[in-house]
């Protein structure tokens, strides 16, 4: 029921013959990204003097921070797997305009993944005094600064890239996973956004809203790496045979 229930919300003539195969590489690069996304749960054992229910999860990564290489690390991997899986996608999968969207949105959210690792804070400001009064006087460096920045972003493009993504696999009848999954978490995370904010205002529960937040998105990962994975399952000489009679198709 629930299997006809999805298709049934394609439309009718939209249904497509499969996205295209993604290499069996880039589907452990996605269940890696979407794991190594998760290693602020270290966190709480590794560094212990932190706060992390009030505490920003990027403090962990802090120059300052015992074992801020595992956190930083954890960002950057995560970052070039997702980089690299989205490049392949818009180099294999079909060229339909709303998944082109939803890659490229998974792109960036690699590229800000990796600016939050090559751009860590200086300190931690919940932890140090001096440091949150450093923050406040902006004498603080500009890889402080810049991590707001691509800490924003990053839920930002990850938020799009599992919405399009979503909206994509509805449409064109591709990826049921994603169909059923990508927009729930893509609203899920959306709405933590917001909590962020409101949070941020009253200064407390901060992070472990952000915990929530980062939670979300390696599910989303892990998601599409489910996703790209049945497809190669399911429809091998399908997808396999797809993208060759698509390339003369227009554009729908």
């Amino acid at each position: 029921m629930r299997a006809r229930g999805l298709r049934e919300q394609v439309k009718p003539g939209r249904h497509e013959a499969g996205p295209g195969r993604m290499p069996g590489h880039a589907v452990v690069l996605a269940v890696i990204a979407g794991l190594s996304y998760s290693t602020f749960v270290l966190g709480h054992f590794l560094n212990p003097d932190l706060d992390l229910i009030n505490a920003y999860v990027s403090e962990l990564s802090a120059v300052n921070q015992p074992f801020r290489a595992v956190f930083n690390t954890g960002d950057l991997v995560t970052g070039v797997c997702s980089v690299l899986v989205a490049v392949t996608a818009l180099a294999r999968l079909a060229r339909r305009s709303l998944a082109r969207a939803g890659w490229t949105f998974l792109l960036l959210f690699g590229a800000c993944a990796i600016g939050d690792a090559v751009f860590p804070l200086d300190c931690a400001p919940s932890l140090q005094t001096w440091c949150a009064l450093r923050e406040q006087a902006q004498q603080v460096s500009f890889s402080h600064q810049f991590h707001a920045v691509t800490s924003s972003f990053v839920i930002v493009f990850g938020v799009l890239a599992l919405f399009t993504l979503s909206l994509a696999a509805r449409r064109y009848g591709w990826w049921p996973t994603l169909a059923r999954w990508g927009r729930i978490l893509a609203v899920a995370e959306a709405l933590c956004g917001l909590g962020t904010l409101l949070l941020m205002i009253r200064g407390s529960w901060l992070g472990l809203m952000q915990q929530v937040q980062i939670g979300i998105l390696c599910a989303g990962l892990l998601v599409i790496a489910r996703a790209l994975h049945e497809d190669r399952v399911a429809r091998p000489s399908v997808l396999a045979a797809g993208p060759a009679r698509r390339c003369h198709e227009p554009e729908r």
